[in-house]
Parts: structure tokens; sequence; C-alpha cells
């Protein structure tokens, strides 16, 4: 445990999760060549990232129940070969149809890759350093943004299409050598693979814990906002709306990896100094977007360049911040079900994700066509259009943010139950806390 083959590990985990990344997000920098190439509308374009995303949430259970049978090095080598047959795949599309179908092999490798990652490492590092390495892997894997954002764009306009999503998948070919060369030893697989009946006894006992359930909602109120803006609908927002131009919109998409590459080592000491107070960090975390997005869309007239870099470098704290709901899995469930319990919370995100980001496509869509537009992306993604379809998220979060503090109340008395540690409210916990400085100051 925290030896230098663990180190070697967490490096290869980090580069199989980064191109896991860039394929992911290869699709949202192409957002506006996609419009033109397939001839589609904006409610299309988003089902064609939704659907990647649909797939990606509705593997996490199944992926989650896998880890804990066959090992999490098995699925990561699965996970990079099907997004390599995926990116293949949309090289070559001749249509929307054969598109999709690419985005859905690439979302089931996606599915595989990061908590498989996560699994791994837990059998690799111990106390401490655990969560913080979970939080240098999320932040570190965003720099696969940041290879989709610039080279990848830049390889987009000079090669073409086909060409740029060849490079793409030959990118996960690599993974599958380093990581088949590797990767051997503690827990690539399971000592001994439980019975199915075993594993989904697991499954029910994960989903039934509040720790769990507390992981999930905190993952669902982090996310979607810096999903939906990194995956899709930021660049098309910068580019067309703002006016920014592809160039510019690249170079400010990367502000959410170097916004994670700060705060998450932050957030992931936090989470270890405070476990008791993780929840708090989730919310102030949710209470800081919305308090971005609220300046840009009610700013009259176009939002000034400062308010822009405010804002992505406040929804790119989501990213790390929903890692937290990890650290609730793992605090709240023994190990041999942390594969399915991390599967559960990777849900939730992605899921308030993909509904987001349909439904911003409907509603541009819908705007369009209310206003008699004729679907060209000038058009389809003004500014006005985008301050009304953007104000979904609001909707999305807040039904998050109910269930996070039902699953919060009953975490908290369960610890009391079983425990006997009593969590009080914040503000009571500061006031002791000024109290007793004051005391000690006296």
């Amino acid at each position: 445990m925290n030896s230098r083959r663990s180190w070697l590990v967490f490096a290869v985990v980090v580069l199989a999760y980064l191109v896991s990344v860039l394929q992911r997000t290869s699709l949202g920098v192409a957002a506006v060549e996609a419009t033109d190439r397939f001839g589609i509308t904006a409610a299309a374009l988003s089902s064609l990232a939704v659907v990647q995303l649909l797939v990606y949430a509705a593997l996490q259970v199944p992926v989650g129940v896998m880890i804990d049978r066959v090992g999490p090095r098995f699925l990561i080598l699965l996970g990079a070969a099907l997004m390599c047959a995926g990116q293949v795949t949309l090289a070559i599309a001749p249509d929307i149809g054969v598109a999709v179908l690419g985005r859905v092999l690439v979302g089931a490798g996606d599915a595989m890759t990061f908590i498989s990652a996560i699994r791994l490492l837990a059998s690799w590092f111990e106390g401490r350093a655990l969560p913080i390495v979970t939080q240098l892997l999320g932040t570190s894997g965003q720099l696969g943004q940041v290879l989709s954002a610039l080279p990848l764009v830049a390889l987009l306009h000079t090669a073409g299409w086909t060409r740029t999503y060849l490079t793409a998948a030959s990118l996960s070919v690599i993974v599958v050598v380093v990581v088949g060369v590797a990767v051997r030893g503690r827990a690539t697989a399971p000592e001994g693979t439980p019975s199915w009946k075993h594993s989904l006894r697991q499954l029910r006992e994960s989903l039934a814990r509040p720790g769990t359930q507390l992981g999930f909602w905190s993952h669902y109120v982090t996310q979607p906002s810096v999903t939906m803006f990194s995956m899709l609908w930021g660049f098309p927002f910068l580019s067309i709306a703002l006016g920014y131009g592809p160039t510019g919109s690249a170079a400010l998409l990367t502000l959410v990896v170097v916004t994670a590459a700060v705060t998450g080592p932050l957030l992931g000491l936090l989470s270890a100094r405070f476990p008791l107070r993780r929840s708090s960090i989730v919310l102030g975390i949710v209470t800081m977007m919305g308090v971005g997005w609220i300046a840009v869309l009610a700013w009259p007239g176009v939002p000034p360049l400062w308010l822009i870099i405010v804002l992505i470098v406040i929804i790119a704290t989501g990213g790390p911040g929903s890692l937290i709901g990890f650290d609730f899995a793992r605090t709240f469930n023994p190990l041999r079900s942390l594969g399915s319990a991390n599967g559960v919370v990777n849900v939730g995100g992605f899921t308030a994700s993909f509904v987001t980001m349909f439904l911003i496509g409907v509603l541009l869509d819908a705007i369009d066509t209310i206003r008699g537009g004729t679907g060209i992306p000038t058009e389809l993604y003004s500014l006005e259009s985008f301050r009304l379809a953007f104000l979904v998220q609001f909707l999305v979060v807040a039904v998050g943010i109910v269930m996070l503090l039902v699953a919060r109340r009953r975490t908290r008395a369960r610890l009391h139950e079983e425990e006997g540690i009593t969590v009080a409210p914040l503000w009571v916990a500061l006031m002791r806390a000024w109290r007793r400085r004051r005391s000690n100051g006296q």
C-alpha cells in the first residue's frame, strides 16, 4: 500500500482515464461541425451526446457489480477497446444513425473506466492518501479535455473529421497496451468470483445504505453544469453566442482543467480533514455555481469576458466536487462491494447531465422555431436562446438538493445509531469553534 509500485499503477490509471475523458468530450468541440456534417437540429445533436451519457449511466450499476466479480483491470481494458471501436465508427459514419452507434460504443467503454480506476486505487492506497489520490485521478484525467479542446480542434480544422477521430481511436489502443503490461498483481481480479446471487445481494445492500444515497445525490448536484458545458453546449455558447470563435472558445474551456487541477487536491484535503462536513462542502459548491449562472444569465447585453471566466472557474469546481460522492461510498461501504457502490454513485451525476443536456437542446430548437428561425447555427445558438435554455439546469439541480438533504439526515441518523456520532448543524459547529477560540484567547 502507498508504495512506489502503487504510484506506477496510479500513473497508468491516470493515462487510461485521461484518454477516456478525451473520447467522451471529443464530440462537444465538434458540435458545430457535427451540425453541418449530418444536417441535424440542436435536439438531434443533443441526442447524439445524450445517448452516450445515457449508456454511460445505464451501465454504471452493472459495471460496478462486474468489478466486484472480475476485477477492475479487465474492465479498463475492455472499456478502452470499446472506445476505440466507437471512435472508428464515428470517424467513418455517413449519417446520424451510424454516428449514434459510435457514441453508444464510446459511452459503454467510458462507463467501465472511471469506477474501475477508483476501485483499483482502493487496493493500492490506504488512509488519508486515498481521497487525495482519488481527487488527483479526477483532476489529472481532465487533461483529456485539454487535448480535445486544443490539439483535437486544431486537427479537426486541418485534417478533417475522419482523420481526427481515427487519431483519437488510436490513443485507446495505446491504453490497452500500457494497462495490459503495467497493471498486474494486487486486486486486478478478485480472489474468488462471487455468485450472481451474492453480487446482487451486495448491490441491494449498497443501495439501501443512506451513505451510498448521499454519495449519489452529491454527485447528482455537482456534475451536470460542468459536464453539459464541457461536453456539448459550452463550445457553441462561447464560439457563436458570445462570439469568441473556435480558438478562443477552446482556450476558455481549458480553464475547466486548470481550475480542477487547483481545486481537486484542495477538496481532497478538506474531505480528509473534515469528513463530517463533506455534504456542506458539496452544498457550498452548488451555491457558488447557482450564483455564477444567475450573474451571467441576468447580465444586460453580452456578459463581459471576466464574468465568463469567473463562471467557468466556478462550474469547473463541480468536477472535483462530484468526487466527494465516491468518498461517501468508500466511507459507508465495505471494500468487497465498493465497485457496486461506486457504480450507484456515478449514475447520479450523469443522469442529471444527460437530462440537462437533452432539455437544453429541445429548448434551443423550440425557441428557434417560435422565432421563425432557419436552424442555422448563428440563429439556433444565439445568446438570447441560451439565456432561456440554460435555466433548465436550476430545476434539475433543485430536485437533487432536496434529495441530498433527505439522504444527509438519514445518514447522520444511521451514524448516530451505529457509532454514537452526532453531527451538529454547520452553524452550530462554527459557533462552538468561535467560542472555543474566544475562550482560549482569554
